[in-house]
């Protein structure tokens, strides 16, 4: 940019474009630095579903925040354009007998018959958006461009870097901010996604309350993600073949149609896991603001945090 940025996002995952989406439009001149976007990035890889309980970190915070971000997929999802729908699907769970208080308050609550409950003791009924992510991100970008935002790909080593090219400073770097945030409380949770094509499925399908290999599949237009597991720790990003085969026998023996559809991709993401959402002013610099931590949840509390950081900004 011509001229010098108000802010500079770092970080090109949807917390960070997301953020920068809303300081531009609130009238802020914002670039974006960030070595990976679109469909490199851990959010790409994301299923979405952006309903459902939240069981976070501050409790309090995330409940806020999801809320919000449930509003605004809502609202997106009356755009086609922007790879949000709103999706009927079912909840799942083997832990319990019996469906938990909170579900019925879930939009579209509707217990499972038996069948299809597909053997869970805990199935029911919700609707929630459901984001394609890769078409997302790039509506993301787009209207980032469109609010006078820019992006630069450039690797950042150090949050002194950006605190020397502007004036204030997000640092929306996920695993990243281990190292650049100096946080030992962050740590990468590895998932992988097997993408296939639709063999028109409409509903999506999760599986709850499991903290290592679960079913479920998020269905879009063209194609279906297929998950899950959770490894943390672990920092590969090659993919497994074992867990490819997990992955699609606990799919396909819930959805048969799954059988014979075409493996499209195999995808890896290192969620940043942190045992509470970092989103604060940084005790040494309140020109620098933290927001990353958010393990699996980046999607669902993406707007709420961006507006949040945003009031921070503009009404200090």
């Amino acid at each position: 940019m011509a001229d010098r940025a108000d802010v500079i996002v770092v970080g090109g995952g949807v917390i960070g474009l997301t953020t920068a989406v809303c300081l531009a439009e609130s009238g802020l001149r914002v670039t974006v630095w960030g070595s990976l976007f679109r469909e490199r990035t851990t959010s790409a890889v994301a299923g979405a579903m952006i309903g459902g309980p939240v069981f976070s970190e501050p409790l309090a915070s995330t409940v806020r925040w999801q809320r919000t971000s449930m509003d605004e997929f809502t609202e997106l999802a009356k755009d086609p354009g922007t790879g949000s729908r709103v999706a009927r699907g079912r909840l799942v769970s083997r832990l319990g007998n019996s469906i938990p208080p909170w579900a019925t308050e879930l939009p579209g609550f509707q217990p499972c018959t038996p069948d299809e409950s597909a053997g869970f003791p805990v199935a029911f009924w919700i609707t929630s958006p459901l984001v394609d992510m890769p078409v997302y991100l790039d509506y993301l970008i787009d209207r980032l461009i469109k609010a006078g935002g820019d992006i630069e790909v450039r690797t950042v080593s150090s949050l002194a870097e950006p605190a020397a090219a502007a004036p204030v400073v997000v640092n929306c770097t996920g695993v990243g901010a281990a190292a650049l945030a100096n946080d030992d409380q962050v740590r990468p949770i590895r998932g992988q996604h097997v993408v296939v094509e639709n063999p028109g499925l409409d509903d999506f399908f999760y599986e709850g309350g499991v903290e290592t290999d679960w079913t479920c599949y998020m269905p879009h237009s063209s194609r279906v993600v297929l998950g899950g597991n959770a490894t943390p720790g672990n920092w590969s990003l090659t993919p497994d073949d074992t867990e490819t085969q997990a992955i699609l026998a606990r799919c396909i023996a819930i959805e048969p149609r799954l059988a014979t559809a075409r493996i499209l991709a195999v995808e890896v993401g290192l969620r940043p896991g942190r045992p509470t959402i970092r989103l604060e002013p940084d005790p040494t610099s309140p020109h620098l603001i933290h927001c990353y931590g958010h393990a699996g949840t980046g999607v669902s509390m993406s707007w709420g945090c961006a507006r949040e950081i945003t009031t921070l900004l503009t009404n200090p």
